[in-house]
């Protein structure tokens, strides 16, 4: 790691903020006035170039409506070669995938569908097109 390179913390609280950030559908200017800094700030946290202060970390939480543990979860020790009780591959796969915008909109839009048989054809739509070859 280079001294310019983002730490492997930082890079992971910043992309549980854009997750927040994207689910609660907020912008990132809209954030960044609500904290009393620049969008452009935002990003720098959001890519983890820039580390978030606890007491940033505690204001960004209370805005997005979460705890602070939130940034913190899911989180792995980059250095740590043994897996133990860690998540798999696949788990990985799913939270990158959760945690990109395409995987955000869906999220949010199965969570506010509340009708049992419409979230079962949106998920049966996702599961056709994701099996999709193409002509």
């Amino acid at each position: 790691m280079t001294k310019r390179d983002p730490n492997f913390v930082d890079r992971h609280v910043g992309n549980r903020v854009r997750m927040r950030r994207l689910l609660v559908g907020m912008s990132q200017e809209k954030l960044g006035e609500l904290l009393g800094i620049t969008f452009q700030q935002v990003q720098k946290y959001e890519k983890g170039s820039n580390r978030v202060s606890a007491s940033r970390l505690y204001q960004i939480s209370r805005v997005l409506g979460v705890n602070v543990q939130y940034f913190y979860d899911e989180l792995k020790n980059d250095d740590d070669d043994t897996a133990g009780f860690a998540e798999s591959e696949g788990a990985d796969a799913i939270a990158g995938a959760l945690q990109s915008p395409d995987g955000v909109q869906i999220a949010r839009i199965i969570s506010e569908t509340t009708d049992p048989d419409k979230r079962k054809l949106i998920l049966n739509a996702v599961k056709l097109l994701a099996d999709y070859k193409g002509p």
